[in-house]
């Protein structure tokens, strides 16, 4: 049974009950009560999500970022969805870390554009120290042009940790993909818990945590479920949360897959439940809708929008993937009455309150 105080519930009249306290944030939800979620009316929880968001974030607003892939292909990793892995067959060839310059001018560009928030992905098992000075000039470089910076980079030592905080790094992404039950048929090169400790060493850092997964891999709703509740029992939540749905690569393992098995592709509904749920459970969380929109609906994008997504990545490419470019989110936000987020993240103005900044 889901929790009353979090969950706004219906009285026996039909009514609904008043939206969650700024207090009321848990880390202590079950599978049981998350796997009730997903089982609801899907207008009941979009209903449930759009109340939790309202109260925690301005309905009317969606930040704004960009993704460039600083270092593609060559990955040792063997993740079955990803087209830069060595063990993929997509085509895609490795190149070296680019300069810094032309990353800060990619950046420039995207603060032109709109974007308040720049992330950068390398194909790494983990970088390596002596690209560290590249990295921590990239960083250092995009927060000078007022943009929140964000990067990915694989795994990170405690020592990198801290030399990207003391760079000023807002963001570190590094994604659980999916449940831990699921894991290891997605991915051998790195375990869940590994994942894990690397989130622990980013938050030990005091760097803020980007941190979601994929679904559409051929996953079971169960799977969902343990995805979004690993997350939402993180003794803190993730300052951001990227759900993607998958885009099938040929030459990956899980892009040959779905060409055979098209049926394993998560429909528009069950990923719209998906980002409800991740909502409702951690509600202060930036929910980004991430790759996969390109083959989204606009109803679809608006659905996810009414359950709780506020943020999205824009421009044409996210690192080997093909997105919706700066003119069709423009024309879809004028549709829908949206606007690019200007305020602070809930949670990062939180633990700034807390630093006495």
């Amino acid at each position: 049974m889901t929790n009353a105080a979090t969950i706004p519930a219906r009285d026996d009249a039909g009514s609904v009950g008043a939206a969650p306290n700024s207090v009321d944030v848990r880390t202590d939800w079950t599978r049981a009560e998350i796997a009730a979620l997903f089982d609801l009316p899907f207008t009941e929880l979009l209903f449930r999500a759009a109340e939790v968001h309202r109260h925690h974030h301005r309905p009317d607003e969606v930040q704004l970022c960009t993704l460039l892939s600083i270092k593609t292909g060559g990955c040792p990793e063997d993740c079955g969805y990803c087209a830069q892995s060595v063990k993929a067959h997509s085509g895609v060839e490795a190149t070296k870390l680019m300069e810094v310059q032309a990353v800060l001018q990619s950046a420039a560009q995207a603060r032109d554009a709109g974007s308040k928030r720049f992330c950068m992905g390398a194909a790494w098992r983990n970088p390596k120290d002596r690209d560290m000075p590249a990295i921590i000039a990239m960083v250092q470089g995009v927060r000078a042009m007022g943009m929140e910076t964000c990067m990915t980079l694989g795994m990170l030592s405690e020592a990198q940790a801290a030399q990207l905080a003391k760079a000023g790094l807002d963001y570190y992404n590094h994604n659980i993909d999916t449940s831990p039950e699921r894991y290891g048929e997605i991915i051998s090169t790195r375990s869940f818990d590994e994942r894990i400790d690397t989130l622990a060493q980013v938050r030990k850092a005091g760097i803020n945590v980007c941190s979601g997964g994929i679904v559409g891999m051929g996953e079971t709703r169960g799977d969902r479920v343990g995805f979004i509740h690993a997350l939402a029992t993180l003794e803190r939540h993730p300052e951001s949360v990227p759900v993607n749905a998958l885009v099938p690569i040929k030459g990956t393992v899980l892009g040959d897959m779905l060409a055979d098995t098209p049926l394993a592709k998560i429909d528009d509904i069950e990923f719209v439940r998906t980002v409800a749920a991740a909502r409702i459970t951690m509600p202060r969380s930036m929910v980004r809708l991430s790759a996969g929109r390109e083959s989204m609906s606009e109803t679809a994008q608006a659905l996810c929008f009414l359950a709780g997504a506020n943020s999205i990545f824009t421009g044409d490419r996210l690192l080997t993937a093909a997105n919706a470019g700066d003119d069709a989110d423009a024309a879809l936000f004028a549709r829908l009455g949206l606007k690019p987020m200007e305020a602070e993240e809930p949670m990062r103005a939180d633990k700034a309150a807390a630093c006495g900044r």
